[in-house]
Formats: structure tokens, sequence, C-alpha cells
């Protein structure tokens, strides 16, 4: 029997911090050498672009496939989402698939919960701490929950070049989080937040980094091609950089792979991935007025430890659909 989730299953199931602790493991056993992270496979039909990422971890007995399809002309043709994400949960005793998943929640909470990790482990122990959020759409209110997890959060700021998106984000996110939440009228109001997050579509540089201050962290995840980023060169090389994957951030994160190539950092400048930091294999931050930076990109190492989590959450509260394939 195949175990059926939708959405609201999903949703009924799947809390952040949860997921923060399953994707801390996940990134731990990258660093250890139990998981089997194989390249993203991309293929290109006519009218989208339909990606396939499998990954194993061993230690948590999880074993499974993440298909995620983005088709621009389905809402006007076909009234479906451009990105639709399906995930194949098996047991890794017998291959066989015990379940299917609707992975469109389950990819937004597992990304904040990546940034959730890396605030943990990278950003100021003070309390009542300042979040700045760019951005207003599902994916920065997913980081901002993710942030307030991980630290002491008395307030935030969001920007975005919306009026009506910040408005509703500041209206649902201050409700579910009780804190106070204000709207920045330039980019430059958010950079006196102690802990920042972007998650934009913008493929330039949305804020100045020389005008960051000590000891901010930074959580990056909005770009994700060589040719687009959200940091701008200044604040990357004023940054200790850390990735969620050394491999991912040199063929995706626009962020360190264009100063790279015009000549103003090197490699080397990529200072661990999050795994490394996470098992003690390298220091995280070493003092208060360090700025650290993580880029995010999303591996399936994330989407596998959520599915394992959902099924066996959905289980224990005794949802889904049945079926015989």
């Amino acid at each position: 029997m195949t175990l059926i989730l939708n959405r609201t299953d999903v949703m009924s199931v799947l809390e952040m911090n949860d997921c923060m602790n399953v994707v801390e493991n996940a990134f731990g056993e990258l660093a250890n050498g139990t998981a089997v992270l194989p390249l993203r496979i991309n293929i290109s039909p006519p009218d989208g672009l339909s990606l396939y990422m499998p990954a194993y971890l061993k230690n948590m007995g999880a074993l499974a496939c993440k298909v995620v399809t983005i088709y621009k002309n389905n809402p006007a043709k076909y009234n479906m989402p451009t990105t639709i994400g399906k995930v194949l949960l098996q047991d890794p005793a017998t291959g066989d698939v015990i379940c299917i998943m609707d992975g469109g929640y389950l990819t937004a909470v597992r990304t904040g919960a990546a940034s959730g990790v890396a605030t943990k482990y990278l950003a100021r122990k003070d309390s009542n701490q300042i979040a700045g959020i760019f951005g207003s759409g599902v994916q920065a209110r997913m980081q901002l929950w993710a942030v307030t997890e991980a630290r002491d959060i008395s307030k935030a700021i969001v920007y975005d070049i919306s009026d009506e998106a910040t408005n509703k984000f500041i209206s649902e996110m201050s409700e579910k989080l009780n804190i106070e939440i204000d709207k920045a009228n330039t980019p430059d109001d958010v950079l006196q937040a102690d802990i920042i997050c972007t998650a934009t579509s913008s493929a330039t540089p949305i804020f100045n980094g020389s005008l960051v201050k000590e000891g901010t962290h930074i959580n990056g995840i909005g770009s994700h091609t060589p040719n687009a980023r959200e940091l701008d060169t200044e604040i990357v090389k004023r940054s200790k950089f850390i990735g969620d994957s050394y491999e991912a951030c040199f063929k995706e994160a626009g962020d360190i792979i264009i100063p790279v190539n015009s000549g103003e950092i090197s490699e080397s400048h990529f200072y661990a991935e999050l795994g490394e930091i996470i098992t003690g294999k390298k220091e995280g931050r070493t003092d208060d007025n360090e700025i650290t930076v993580f880029k995010s990109n999303g591996l399936a190492i994330q989407d596998v430890a959520t599915a394992k989590l959902i099924y066996d959450k959905a289980l224990a509260a005794g949802i889904g659909v049945d079926i015989e394939i």
C-alpha cells in the first residue's frame, strides 16, 4: 500500500521546529559522509522545466526523490500553478514507494528550516534581536518563522516593492508569530536588523553591502542561477561565507560566482559548508563583530529528511489515504 498525502495533510503535521531538527541532522550526515546526494537532473520539455532531486540519508533511513516542474504557461493555459512538486518516499529496505506527498508546502518549510539552522549556528546569541526580511512572499514568511525559532526576535522589518504584499505579510505574520512587524520604506531601513533574510526574485543586488553593520547574519535564499544575485560583491567580501553545498554554490549561486569571475575574491573565500559548522569540523561565528552569510540553494537532503518526518507524523496521526498501486 502507498500512503497519499495532499497539501492539507502535509500542512497539518509539519512544524518549523521539527523540520529544523531533521534538516540539521541531514546537513550533518552530508558532512559526515552518510548522505548520498546525486546531482539534480534537469529535463526541458517544450513548455517547461522538470527537475528530479533524489537523495538517501543512511542514518535517518530516508530515501526519496522530489519531482518539481516549472511551467510558466500553466496559470493562463490550464489554471494551474507555475511550479508543482511531489515527493516519492521509499522504504530503504525494499525500495518500494511507500508514500506520495505534495511537495509545495514541504519545499517552502524545508527552505526556511535551512536558514533557521544556519541562524542557530551563525547569528549572535543576543536577546531581543531584530529580523530584517527582503520580500513578502511565501518564502519570506518561512524565513521569518524559522528565524524566530532560532533566536529571540523582538521585532521584524520587511521590505518589498509591493505595498499590498507587504501589508498582507505584516497582517498575517504578526498574528502568527505574535511579534511587532514594521514596513520599511527603503532597503536601507532593513539594514538596522541583526539577522537579515533575502527572499526576493531580484536578479541584481537588493542593498548596499557597505552599509551592513558589524555582527549581522544574512541568509540569502532568493537567487539561484549563476547570473543572478541578491547580495553585492561588497557584502560577500566583508563576510564569512558559508553555503549549503560548495558544489551547488559554484554551479548555481551568482552571489559568489559573479565576484569570483570578476576577480574580486577567490574561490577560497567560500569558508565552509553548513554541515561542517554543525559537526564542528569548522568554527562558525568567532566574535560578535563578524558578518556571516549563509547561501542556500536548496538540496535534496532537505526534502528527503522532511518527507520522512512528514510520513512518520502522518502515520502517528492516522491521516492520508492508503491506495494499492
